[in-house]
């Protein structure tokens, strides 16, 4: 089983309304974990578009990170299947 890292602020949210019942840290507690839950898959599609065992599967992930990260089409660079780097714009 992995360890996740979350913020201290948010730690102390938790504990705050599991042990001491303040409801009001609810909102903060839910915000905090998305935000975290956010973070780890981009990390999971970042790690797979380096380490996928085909390059599709490389390529895909690594569409679907640059999609999530809101990463327009016009600034991103393309790689082809067999490793050679295509541009998507035009540089100045």
């Amino acid at each position: 089983m992995k360890n996740i890292q979350i913020p201290n602020d948010l730690f102390l949210a938790l504990v705050r309304y599991h042990l001491l019942d303040m409801e009001e840290y609810g909102d903060e507690i839910r915000k905090g974990l998305e935000k975290k839950l956010d973070a780890m898959v981009l990390r999971e599609l970042y790690s797979k578009s380096k380490e996928a065992p085909t390059p599709e599967e490389r390529e895909n992930a690594r569409q679907e990170y640059l999609d999530r990260r809101g990463v327009p089409d016009s600034f991103r660079w393309g790689a082809s299947f067999d490793g050679r780097l295509q541009g998507r714009g035009t540089l100045l």
